[in-house]
């Protein structure tokens, strides 16, 4: 494994009874890089995301990250390594403000993989100023003291992406970060990932196409849960075989 080469999963495969989600995926992502996984639906992206972060146990295969194996790492400890992911629904508590939501985060990283909800008051507010820098970061500054249940969707996404950031991560996964948002916060959340993007690695799972062409370094196009195409994606939306597993036209 190269020291350009950040996250290296070679023969990754899962097998639910008689199915295979993901059969054999060879990838490679670069520090430093945007990288987005697409395909079409039931190509096994989020399965793949699963296992890269250890929700499923993989079949078969080695999951390299930052020169370690983490293939037999707990998701606790792969988040500790420095390999965090967000998820296809936001995680945010709807009652706390914006400001507790990314304590919360910020609390967790400094005792592990637990929350200690019986910290002090004082305690907990010695966070605040780290808490205050993060939302300033996702643009979320004039909403700090908002209830988090109280933000538009794409903000909730922002704030996601801000308790994600306070766990200090080498890498982000997203795991679809634009669906369900409208053009105004799509927009934003591509410049936000952009931002996140200058002292950081990202890969993200991503059916917006157009989100995908102007954010993304590299593509790593799944279909039926095996590697279809990788390369710009000048060349990779132009291959043949993407066309036909996206529109059904067959190619010569």
């Amino acid at each position: 494994m190269s020291d350009d080469i950040i996250l290296e999963a070679s023969g990754l495969s899962k097998r639910f009874g008689g199915f295979d989600a993901v059969g054999g995926v060879d990838i490679k992502v670069r520090r430093g890089s945007i990288h987005a996984l697409i395909g079409p639906n039931g190509a096994g992206k989020t399965t793949c995301f699963n296992l890269l972060t250890k929700f499923h146990q993989p079949t078969a295969g080695q999951i390299r990250f930052d020169g370690r194996d983490i293939t037999s790492l707990a998701p606790a400890d792969v988040a500790l390594a420095g390999l965090v992911r967000s998820f296809q629904i936001s995680a945010v508590f709807g009652e706390m403000s914006v400001l507790e939501n990314v304590r919360i985060a910020l609390q967790r990283r400094h005792r592990g993989s637990s929350f200690d909800f019986w910290r002090t008051e004082r305690t907990l507010r010695s966070l605040d100023g780290k808490a205050a820098h993060l939302i300033e970061a996702v643009g979320l500054a004039s909403h700090i003291s908002r209830r988090a249940g109280e933000l538009s969707y794409g903000r909730k996404r922002a704030l996601e992406i801000a308790t994600t950031l306070a766990l200090d991560p080498k890498m982000l996964l997203l795991d679809e970060p634009m669906a369900g948002m409208g053009h105004e916060d799509i927009d934003r959340t591509a410049e936000l990932i952009r931002t996140v993007s200058t002292d950081r690695t990202i890969l993200m799972v991503e059916h917006n196409l157009s989100v995908v062409s102007s954010l993304s370094d590299r593509i790593t196009v799944l279909s039926r849960g095996k590697v279809l195409a990788e390369g710009a994606y000048a060349d990779v939306s132009t291959d043949p075989r993407v066309v036909e597993a996206y529109i059904g036209v067959p190619h010569a």
